[in-house]
């Protein structure tokens, strides 16, 4: 059942309210869509709530994202916590950002038990060598979308570009390009404030699709106004929620074993995520691998090329690390080996993410506060134009890593050249969702392994 789909002969009215059985219902199948990385799940999410369903406006929706690249962890995930939870309450931001994730874990159990346990992921092969040359269409035209959302003026694109060359040629990381990104807006905020308005330098609003149900001056409701003792509660409820698995892990089973390691290990990972899966991958690693050998290198390649066909956020791929983990380390003994790994999985999904609804319904309210305050806004346009480069590079990456798979020295993969082609075409031109190029592309794919 998919969420209502709103008139599009009158949107000059704000759409019917939304009831959380409507949300739920878009939320689930958000989460078996949601392809394409942060890039393509934040497009996907702008063309159904901004400009489809018109639940929330374009200033919103920007506003609440700005925030979120600011967070460690996933920050398309943040950002269905986040409209989530204003649209719902608390309890419409955990569905939202539960969610987003549960479909990956569930496809990702199935997934990791075949390749461990029978070793042979022929088929998975073949619709992966389809879907990866989709996944840089999609986050070629999420970036492409972005940009011409946020680069109003030539300080935006320098700022940009500037990212760009900084993360591409520079390899500085992704929070010191944020820092100064957002230094950049604050001091500008104050000398030209006109560049850091939303609508750029001219005072252009941004682009409109009618009338919102979360509009721009739609005041901000009772429950995400800022109060000391909801953000208390929900800091000692965010911590309980951390500390106690923490503690039976500790008491039932040691600090040092597996199940307990994997809990602190993927806490710390949680917090360091800024700038995305990319940015974290090499800690994980190494700690995964090198330290605890819970797997080995060519299993983490693996597990990476899972996560990046799965729905849900890259860093699901954590869910393989913690079923190959929990497998091969025979958790529960011999016997039970697939119960081992899928609680292992659930585990460390459970401590990557508590960190991002505990971040989100507890700054939201301060962030719902800024509305139209420069000193606030300014380093979140120049954050969010420094994405836009990120973003880009990220582009690049996933080109290289499927046009060229054996590096410049080896062979172009013209095969995968041709379906991102295509896929492009359907994006840009035909206009065609994101599923349905997904789709058709891991088929094509799948056919292709098999005659080749």
């Amino acid at each position: 059942m998919d969420a209502p789909k709103q008139p599009v002969s009158d949107n000059t009215q704000p759409p019917e309210q939304v009831t959380l059985s409507q949300a739920f219902w878009y939320w689930l199948k958000l989460g078996f869509i949601s392809f394409g990385g942060p890039a393509g799940q934040i497009a996907i999410m702008h063309q159904d709530l901004v400009e489809r369903m018109r639940w929330i406006s374009e200033r919103r929706f920007l506003h609440a994202l700005n925030y979120c690249m600011m967070l460690p962890g996933p920050e398309a995930q943040q950002l269905a916590i986040y409209i989530g939870w204003l649209l719902h309450r608390t309890w419409g931001g955990i569905i939202a950002g539960a969610l987003f994730v549960l479909p990956s874990l569930f496809i990702l159990i199935a997934l990791s038990w075949i390749y461990i346990a029978f070793g042979d992921v022929s088929m998975v092969a073949g619709l992966f060598y389809g879907i990866k040359p989709a996944v840089v269409a999609i986050v070629t035209q999420a970036t492409y979308r972005l940009g011409s959302r946020t680069l109003k003026n030539n300080l935006l694109w320098a700022i940009a570009t500037a990212s760009f060359v900084a993360i591409f040629a520079l390899s500085v990381p992704f929070p010191v390009i944020v820092a100064c990104a957002a230094l950049i807006g604050y001091i500008g905020g104050h000398i030209s404030p006109n560049h850091f308005k939303v609508g750029g330098a001219h005072g252009q609003a941004s682009k409109s699709y009618g009338a919102a149900l979360i509009d721009d001056h739609t005041p901000t409701p009772e429950h995400a106004r800022f109060l000391w003792s909801r953000l208390a509660k929900i800091a000692v409820v965010g911590g309980l929620l951390w500390l106690l698995p923490m503690t039976l892990l500790t008491t039932n089973y040691g600090w040092e074993h597996t199940s307990t390691q994997m809990g602190w290990f993927f806490t710390k990972a949680a917090l360091l995520t800024f700038g995305g899966a990319y940015a974290v991958l090499p800690y994980i690693y190494q700690g995964a691998v090198e330290f605890y050998q819970w797997l080995t290198p060519t299993q983490m390649i693996d597990g990476l090329a899972l996560g990046e066909a799965t729905p849900g956020p890259l860093i699901m791929v954590v869910a393989f690390v913690g079923f190959i983990g929990g497998y091969t380390k025979e958790l529960f003994g011999p016997d039970m080996l697939f119960l081992a790994g899928a609680v292992a999985a659930t585990l460390v999904v459970w401590f990557t993410f508590l960190p991002s609804f505990i971040f989100i319904l507890a700054g939201g309210p301060l962030v719902e506060s800024t509305h139209g305050n420069l000193k606030f806004t300014a380093p979140l346009t120049a954050i969010s134009a420094a994405v836009v480069g990120v973003i880009l590079n990220l582009a690049m990456f996933f080109g290289y890593y499927v046009l060229w798979p054996n590096g410049f020295a080896g062979t172009f993969d013209w095969i995968s050249a041709l379906i991102a082609l295509v896929a492009a075409i359907a994006l840009f031109y035909f206009k065609r969702n994101v599923i349905e190029v997904i789709t058709v592309c891991a088929i094509t794919g799948l056919i292709l392994k098999m005659l080749l």
